[in-house]
């Protein structure tokens, strides 16, 4: 199955969540059994022998694909979630959405310093949310190895607002 097989699953839903907007919908894909299976098989495969010793998953689609890459790879796995969801203390992150802000949490606990850390999530659009998520997971001391996601919107550019040279996307549109 080749790339191109894995992005024509995906489907485009016009005008969600709002008019103008074409929603890149992966549930398709997910709920494909071979599909979900080889989406995970080649995103890990670039991670394996890198001892990534945490894969954070950003709520909540990046949990689908944080889990199975760290089941691959042997890791742990942490969660960034929206505000209250997280019953220890947090570290917390508000950052600029393109109407208002959001807020973003993770464990204080959950990363050592010098860890090295693979975050995960399904698509890369504005960067925003993933350029938060990036400085919180800095400011616990961890060695960020790279943002991975399923998918990418090119014309978004959000790889901009992340550090260099440490973005993969499996598929882009």
């Amino acid at each position: 199955m080749m790339m191109d097989d894995l992005k024509s699953i995906i489907r485009d839903i016009p005008d969600f969540p709002k008019k103008g907007i074409i929603f890149k919908d992966i549930t398709t894909l997910l709920q494909d059994a071979q599909s979900y299976q080889r989406m995970i098989d080649l995103i890990s495969h670039r991670y394996v022998g890198k001892q990534i010793a945490k894969v954070v998953g950003v709520e909540a689609r990046g949990f689908i694909i944080g889990a199975a890459l760290a089941y691959k790879l042997g890791a742990g796995v942490v969660l960034v979630r929206k505000p209250g969801k997280l019953p220890s203390e947090t570290y917390s992150k508000t950052y600029e959405l393109e109407y208002g802000t959001d807020t973003l949490e993770i464990h204080r606990d959950a990363i050592k310093p010098g860890e090295r850390v693979l975050i995960a999530d399904d698509l890369l659009a504005t960067g925003g949310t993933m350029a938060a998520v990036v400085d919180m997971v800095q400011s616990m001391g961890a060695e960020i190895v790279e943002c991975c996601f399923m998918t990418e919107l090119n014309f978004l550019n959000g790889r901009a607002k992340l550090p260099e040279g440490k973005v993969y996307s499996l598929l882009n549109f």
